[in-house]
């Protein structure tokens, strides 16, 4: 491995690969190490967000959340955070994206409960799937798709600075129906927060 990489754990992984993470991940520059709970989608590291104990303390440059806070309760996303903040060393970053609360409850309120939102590869996909999981998915037996909480920006952003990280940016994609964060570890300038934003929340 050449010593100016740089690695990002990817938590929950899935099924997906560095491809399908970010432009900012999807680089030479960077390596990706896969955690997930679900030992068929073959992760590097079978774990779970809130106990990453086979990941060292301060080893990853950053951590990568795709659609996963959600599936934990409440008071579990504490928890979770905190396993971020230590596997992540002193100047690495968060990289965070879950569905917009917001923005799908707007859709509730126009009655469009069980109407599809848009279409994804996994097929139609309803404010009833965004608020509480994959339906089809859960019939089918993967009851790791549930969701179990939910956020808006602020409160993304509050849940993150109470965890520890030092700067958040955020961004509200009403449009997709999801919110995206870059949490830093240390003290960040605003031009920086800028630029991650810029490598990470455009996909």
């Amino acid at each position: 491995m050449m010593s100016n990489t740089k690695t990002f754990l990817h938590v929950g992984c899935g099924p997906q690969r560095k491809a399908g993470t970010t432009r900012g991940f999807n680089t030479d520059e960077w390596v990706e190490l896969r955690l997930d709970i679900d030992e068929s989608v073959s992760p590097d590291i079978v774990g779970t967000m809130t106990d990453m104990s086979a990941v060292p303390s301060e080893s990853v440059d950053a951590v990568f959340s795709s659609h996963n806070i959600e599936h934990l309760y409440a008071h579990e996303v504490p928890v979770a955070l905190a396993e971020f903040m230590r596997v992540l060393k002193p100047d690495g970053i968060a990289v965070i994206t879950c569905p917009d609360l917001r923005s799908v409850c707007a859709l509730v309120a126009e009655n469009k409960l069980i109407e599809a939102a848009y279409v994804s590869p996994a097929g139609p996909i309803t404010p009833l799937d965004m608020l509480y999981g994959l339906r089809s998915s859960m019939a089918q037996g993967n009851l790791f798709m549930a969701h179990r909480c939910g956020f808006t920006e602020d409160v993304l952003s509050g849940t993150l600075y109470g965890a520890g990280f030092k700067i958040v940016a955020t961004i509200s994609r009403p449009a997709a129906f999801d919110l995206w964060a870059v949490a830093s570890k240390s003290p960040r300038s605003e031009a920086e927060m800028r630029d991650l934003a810029a490598m990470h929340f455009v996909r």
